[in-house]
């Protein structure tokens, strides 16, 4: 029981060294482009929604 539990444990960590070798990460470049990009779209969202908000009180405020 130990032995198999020892052998699948082995196994499983021979398979997760082998797919953390197949990792490819990003560039430094890469994560400065793609931070900015996250950044001015959340920019343009979050104006978005300032100003549908602020036109949606607008409304209820006239209706109410």
């Amino acid at each position: 029981m130990v032995k198999q539990v020892w052998a699948n444990l082995n196994e499983f960590l021979a398979d997760v060294r082998s797919e953390l070798k197949k990792i490819s990460y990003p560039t430094h470049s890469e994560t400065i482009g793609s931070t900015a990009v996250v950044i001015v779209l959340v920019v343009i969202v979050s104006v978005f929604l300032a100003l549908t908000d602020l036109l949606l009180v607008r409304l209820m405020g006239k209706i109410i």
